[in-house]
């Protein structure tokens, strides 16, 4: 097997080539885990004359992801691999970022069909600093991370944010569910800021968070937004956007991006309404039941 390196170098060139990344942020945790079988990860390759030209990656809950060297398409590797994933886990549902017309054709050949369509959206310019310029209601604070540990300590603050969370992603096959140690492994990545998580208090209780990922100088993320139920129709959702989009643009952000579901067609409204597009597409395919 290869070393993290090497994998890290085909991701790179496959990402400079599509202009979008080919694993997601677990994926790539996966492979930083330096095993063949890093974070529950199962890892697969492909070489022509020793070098690595395919890689792909089955998670444990069937979710997989593959790419393929821009120098070795069109050569039937990525079917090939996407074949041995299936053939490991049939139910596998494997994700074509930006649904490129190669990665159609190789789900089609293999009798796949698109089974989630996952929606990159983005905000810029005069239409991110309106969306950004934040009135909260009356009774309702922002607090980022440190402040609110300072004021209520870590673990309430913690343990709230976990319910907030599972409560708004009840629904979600990869947000939802998730325990102190799932939050651990997330805010350990190497690009975490505690100053760029802000939550929404009312009363001493969490109403909602706003985690923000800066990428670049210029490129940040509403990484993940949430609201608890009990305060949903309250007119919540633009403040707790707000709030987190103000610290972006604050830190010399002028592009903005999100990931939501296709199919959450409130979200997506409410996104449009902000002055949110859709820039990309992701799709998920799989063998239909």
């Amino acid at each position: 097997m290869s070393d993290t390196g090497e994998r890290t170098q085909l991701l790179a060139a496959a990402e400079e080539h599509d202009g979008f990344a080919a694993f997601s942020e677990a994926f790539v945790r996966g492979l930083e885990r330096g095993d063949e079988r890093g974070a529950g990860h199962q890892h697969l390759e492909r070489r022509v004359d020793g070098a690595l030209v395919g890689l792909a990656a089955l998670a444990p809950d069937g979710s997989a992801e593959l790419v393929v060297h821009p120098d070795a398409r069109r050569r039937g590797l990525g079917k090939d691999l996407a074949a041995e994933v299936l053939r490991i886990n049939p139910a596998a549902g494997l994700w074509a970022h930006g649904n490129l017309p190669g990665a159609q054709a190789t789900a089609s050949s293999l009798g796949l069909v698109p089974t989630r369509e996952l929606y990159v959206m983005e905000i810029s310019g005069e239409a991110l600093i309106q969306a950004a310029d934040v009135r909260l209601p009356e009774g309702v604070e922002a607090l980022p991370y440190p402040e609110a540990v300072e004021r209520y300590g870590v673990e309430s603050v913690d343990q709230q944010w976990l319910e907030v969370n599972n409560d708004a992603f009840s629904w979600h096959p990869e947000q939802g569910g998730w325990d102190l140690k799932r939050l651990r492994d997330a805010t350990g990545a190497a690009w975490y800021s505690p100053e760029g998580v802000w939550f929404l208090y009312e009363d001493g209780d969490m109403a909602g968070f706003h985690w923000t990922k800066q990428h670049s100088a210029g490129v940040g993320e509403v990484y993940v937004v949430g609201l608890s139920s009990a305060v949903r129709g309250r007119g919540l959702g633009t403040p707790v956007m707000g709030v987190g989009l103000k610290h972006l643009v604050g830190a010399g952000v002028n592009k903005v991006i999100l990931y939501v579901e296709s199919d959450n067609e409130r979200a997506v409204r409410r996104y449009r309404a902000l002055g949110f597009r859709v820039s990309e597409s992701h799709v998920v395919y799989a063998i239909p039941e």
